[in-house]
């Protein structure tokens, strides 16, 4: 995602996630930044950058936040599930959001990070994060009332040959998700300061077969719950090794192809695909109310020429994440006004 930052506004590329909920981005001086192909921002260039001090109400309001004295700058860690991080100064700046249409809209006071130590273990050369998540730091809350609490997203780019193309983001009453072939399914809200989207996860269906998603405690918590968390800055779904176990071995049953290894060592379930083309099961994901047919493009990915592998793995925090490959080729459209994230099947290509 595009947008600019600061007065004047100096364009950056953010990666929207819906699992997180600070935006962040690097910044000058850097203490270790990977690699950024467009230029990173220097907050001192910018007339509108104002640091958040330590003894501020909104300093003490944020987890994950240092201070050594009271007069010092408020300083944020980020830390990811793949191992990335974001530390630096926890900033106000003005954020500006330009639009097909040609217009732009600038917000002020937008809270962000400006990250002077930072690290993406995908090797990514954005500027940094976006949070879309339901925290009260993402850009979805902090927009208010101007978006009226909806987007959507159609994603390109993950792991595409075409990976030029760019992802089609929507806000307000442009993220309304309708028509034919449209499924809806409740967020589940815990609590009024949870992180991330929560979907009940019924089963999956492989061909004919269904595979029931039973319950299991969430890590760090005693709920025993059927939720999946549906990320798009996570790249692979994520299931609870016992039912992820039982899940791979109906796939095999139904895929004829020869088993080999994955060269990467990412995916235990892979195919050779050089004699024979592919012939993939159908696989559906039954949340509450809504059966999403999976495109095979995003449960099977082309690791290299000849060799396609399963794009889900086990997790051994028993943690569920329903990543942006199964999320590939729907438009989805999040309605935090009625709890509500709605799938379309759509050639992301072409929106």
């Amino acid at each position: 995602m595009s947008y600019s930052i600061g007065t004047p506004p100096f364009k950056v590329y953010g990666e929207i996630d819906t699992g997180s909920d600070l935006i962040w981005l690097q910044c000058m001086p850097c203490n270790i930044c990977y690699n950024q192909t467009s230029p990173i921002f220097n907050p001192s260039n910018s007339s509108s950058y104002k640091k958040i001090s330590c003894s501020s109400r909104t300093c003490k309001s944020v987890e994950n936040i240092s201070c050594s004295h009271e007069d010092d700058g408020c300083e944020y860690t980020s830390r990811y599930g793949d191992g990335s991080e974001s530390h630096g100064d926890l900033s106000m700046e003005t954020l500006t959001l330009d639009f097909t249409s040609g217009s732009s809209v600038s917000f002020p006071n937008i809270l962000i990070g400006c990250g002077h130590t930072n690290n993406l273990s995908y090797g990514g050369h954005g500027s940094g994060i976006i949070g879309f998540g339901p925290g009260p730091m993402s850009l979805i809350n902090q927009l208010g009332p101007s978006i009226g609490g909806k987007f959507s997203y159609c994603l390109n780019g993950v792991f595409d040959k075409q990976s030029d193309l760019s992802s089609k983001l929507n806000f307000g009453d442009d993220a309304i998700v309708s028509g034919e072939n449209v499924v809806s399914t409740p967020i589940v809200r815990y609590t009024s300061g949870q992180l991330e989207y929560y979907l009940t996860l019924e089963a999956f269906s492989v061909g004919n077969e269904r595979i029931k998603f039973e319950g299991f405690e969430r890590e760090g918590t005693n709920i025993s719950t059927q939720t999946i968390v549906i990320d798009c800055g996570a790249t692979v779904t994520f299931l609870p090794h016992k039912f992820y176990t039982t899940l791979e071995s109906v796939v095999a049953k139904a895929v004829k192809l020869e088993r080999v290894q994955d060269p990467t060592g990412s995916f235990n379930l892979c195919y050779n695909t050089t004699s024979k083309q592919s012939n993939f099961p159908v696989i559906i994901a039954h949340f509450r109310g809504a059966d999403v047919k999976l495109d095979s493009k995003g449960t099977f990915l082309t690791i290299e020429e000849g060799i396609e592998c399963f794009t889900f793995r086990p997790s051994y925090n028993n943690n569920a994440i329903f990543g942006n490959l199964a999320q590939k080729n729907f438009l989805i459209g999040y309605d935090l006004k009625n709890n509500i994230v709605s799938f379309k099947p759509t050639d992301c290509t072409k929106y």
